[in-house]
């Protein structure tokens, strides 16, 4: 009965997952789509370097208040979260392991182009995800020996330093490179981040399509691992969101250290995962870093759709601003002038 849910060429097929074999297609589209997102990916990351001014970055760094809040989501609220769901939803310990390694991931470099969507502090963005990338050569190992010792020998888990470490110089240069253009032709670096901006948006709905079709295979998994793929990304926006709100940054700060929190490196677990497991293994646990990457983007887009309707009904646009401004001086220099204010300006 098992085998009349998954296709006849599948693979690997116990009732609980089912993945079809890779053929040469997928094999050459997977070079292709690795090429083409690594060029894009500097090339988008270079873009975003172009907002950071170095001063404010190196303001971050001295005054690390939002650094030290990020941290704290990053490698506090993500890996409890991981663990309080693994044991309200009680599923299987090589389960609970890929859940908890995607808690203990860093920041993905996707919350960088959200953050500029919705106004937020590019600066502490771009800091945070580099420190947590950096901060993960040894908070990654920590996290995961802490809370899954009661669920598997911490031995059984290889990380992928070299993966990491190539994680934070494709993230350092190509930002570093920016904030210098930024510094030396701040005009040409508008227009350059504007540009950046917009082809980072296509290319994470590029990764997400072309990542369904990679994955062609039919999964057959837990409905469990659905549910926690689709609360855990939300408990991470939502309780970045309210950290950061307690620890009183701004609220363009928020909204920064609430896409740091929920966007997590999901590319960095699926190798971990893959590095780390058997096929027998990978059955249960191949497709969760797929469904999270897919519910925090749903949700970092429903975040940057509401921000930009309350923005359109509720913030006043730069015109409206000089008009006011301009409105409430004419009125000052009236006070002066005997009080006179003409009819325009009333």
């Amino acid at each position: 009965e098992n085998f009349t849910a998954c296709p006849a060429n599948a693979t690997i097929c116990d009732g609980t997952s089912c993945v079809l074999a890779e053929d040469n297609f997928n094999q050459t589209l997977n070079v292709v789509l690795s090429t083409f997102l690594t060029v894009m990916l500097a090339l988008v990351m270079f873009s975003m370097g172009c907002n950071v001014e170095i001063n404010n970055f190196l303001r971050h760094i001295k005054r690390p208040w939002g650094i030290l809040v990020g941290f704290l989501c990053q490698f506090g609220i993500m890996p409890l979260t991981a663990f309080l769901l693994s044991l309200a939803f009680n599923i299987l310990p090589i389960q609970a392991v890929v859940v908890m390694i995607m808690g203990c991931c860093p920041g993905g470099t996707a919350s960088n182009i959200i953050a500029y969507w919705v106004d937020g502090d590019m600066d502490l963005s771009i800091s945070m995800t580099t420190c947590s990338t950096l901060l993960a050569m040894g908070m990654m190992p920590l996290c995961l020996f802490i809370y899954t010792k009661m669920w598997t020998d911490a031995d059984a888990i290889v990380l992928p330093y070299d993966s990491i470490g190539t994680s934070l110089v494709a993230l350092v240069i190509p930002v570093s490179i920016g904030m210098f253009v930024n510094h030396k032709w701040p005009s040409k670096a508008k227009i350059i981040l504007k540009v950046g901006s917009i082809v980072g948006a296509v290319l994470i709905v590029v990764v997400a399509v072309v990542g369904g079709i990679l994955y062609k295979g039919s999964w057959v998994i837990t409905p469990k691992l659905w549910i926690i793929g689709t609360i855990f990304p939300a408990a991470g926006y939502t309780l970045g969101f309210l950290l950061a709100r307690i620890a009183g940054l701004s609220w363009h700060r928020c909204r920064t250290v609430s896409l740091e929190t929920g966007m997590q490196n999901t590319q960095l677990c699926s190798t971990v995962v893959q590095l780390s497991f058997t096929p027998e293994q990978l059955e249960l646990m191949f497709t969760f870093p797929l469904i999270y990457s897919i519910f925090q983007l749903l949700f970092a887009l429903l975040i940057l759709f509401g921000y930009r309707f309350y923005r359109r009904r509720h913030v006043k646009t730069k015109t409206d601003v000089e008009k006011t401004e301009k409105k409430e001086d004419s009125k000052s220099s009236a006070k002066i002038n005997g009080g006179f204010v003409s009819d325009e300006m009333k």
